[in-house]
């Protein structure tokens, strides 16, 4: 019976782990309607997600672009299919590639710093120190976490997506002899808006989810370094695991027949 206990255990301790980060996701959300708003806050934190957050993902997306058109070339010319790299570099980058990358690079550099940020206020009182001023967390911290992340991460996929087809394009043209002009053409002709909405919904939602998951694991780290540190540790990986599987869902959604 030590078994069954043991899968009846966990299974409760994954609810109560789900429970207990929707609540926190509908605290945050509650906390968007009260007055005042900290614009401030919310534009160092948009900052803190984009524009510091351009040299990794750009570098990322460069090149995922350059390797995805060597990759295609390989493979497509043993059926003589060289002429459809073009389309498959720019949907693979707008539909599935610039969204997921993007995301898992703020993860690691944004998501990180975010639960060891809040997880220090945490070990330090500040949190505690907060709520004496009559000063609520949720609104002072994790809304504008949350809504920089909604607002920065789809700028940023939409960055990736033109650094990784201006990759696949260098590599075509100047190593693989493709004629610049028709490239262009067909990286344009079989391009539609769609494609790029579809990332930018994606990416909407992996941006809160990374937001959330630092400002989670940060709020409830445990005391001292070492709590910090695993706090850290599951926001990455909590974050990334989430991106993978809204990717999933999120595509069955918006591509589905």
């Amino acid at each position: 019976m030590n078994f069954f206990a043991y899968i009846g255990e966990s299974f409760l301790f994954f609810l109560n782990k789900v429970g207990s980060i929707f609540l926190f996701l509908f605290n945050t959300i509650k906390s968007s309607v009260c007055y005042p708003w900290y614009i401030r806050q919310i534009w160092n934190h948009f900052l803190h997600f984009s524009f510091y957050s351009l040299p990794v993902v750009g570098m990322t997306a460069i090149f995922t672009g350059m390797v995805l058109a060597l990759q295609s070339y390989t493979g497509f010319s043993r059926f003589s299919a060289e002429s459809t790299i073009a389309t498959v570099v720019v949907l693979s980058m707008t539909r599935e590639l610039g969204p997921v990358l993007a995301g898992l690079m703020v993860a690691g550099r944004v998501g990180a710093s975010i639960a060891a940020e809040i997880g220090t206020m945490r070990v330090s009182e500040q949190l505690d120190a907060l709520v004496t001023l009559r000063v609520n967390p949720f609104q002072y911290l994790f809304w504008p976490y949350f809504l920089s992340g909604i607002i920065a991460l789809p700028l940023l996929v939409i960055v990736a997506d033109v650094i990784g087809v201006l990759g696949g394009y260098l590599v075509s043209v100047y190593k693989l002899d493709f004629n610049a002009s028709q490239y262009l053409h067909q990286t344009v002709q079989y391009l539609k808006m769609d494609d790029v909405m579809s990332g930018i919904i994606k990416s909407s939602f992996f941006g809160g989810v990374i937001a959330l998951m630092g400002c989670y694991h940060g709020y409830h780290s445990a005391r001292g370094a070492e709590g910090v540190g695993q706090a850290t540790t599951k926001a990455v990986v909590s974050a990334s695991i989430l991106i993978l599987l809204m990717n999933y869902i999120l595509t069955n959604i918006l591509f589905k027949k």
